[in-house]
C-alpha cells in the first residue's frame, strides 16, 4: 500500500494494526447482514416454489423480504455505530 507524500514531501504513517483489524471487521459484519437475509430467503423461496408449484412469486417474495430485512439489520448496526 502506498502512502501519498504531505505538503512537506514526507509520507503519511500506516495505519495503525488496531485500526486495520476493526475496519476488517465493520466490513464482515455488514456483508453478513446484507447478504445471509436476502439469500437465505431466496432460498427458502426457491424450496417453497418448487414444493408448491408457484414459480417464481415465493423466491420473489424472499428476496423482497431478505432485502427488507438487511437493510433494517445495516441501519440498526449504523445507529450503533454513530452513537
Amino acid at each position: 500500500m502506498s502512502t501519498s507524500p504531505n505538503d512537506k514531501g514526507e509520507s503519511a504513517p500506516p495505519p495503525d494494526r488496531s485500526t486495520v483489524l476493526l475496519l476488517l471487521g465493520t466490513i464482515g459484519d455488514t456483508t453478513w447482514r446484507m447478504f445471509l437475509p436476502t439469500l437465505g430467503l431466496a432460498a427458502i423461496g426457491l424450496y417453497a416454489d418448487k414444493a408448491y408449484g408457484t414459480r417464481p412469486w415465493l423466491s420473489i417474495v424472499g428476496v423482497i423480504a431478505g432485502a427488507t430485512i438487511a437493510g433494517l439489520l445495516v441501519a440498526r448496526q449504523l445507529k450503533k455505530v454513530n452513537k
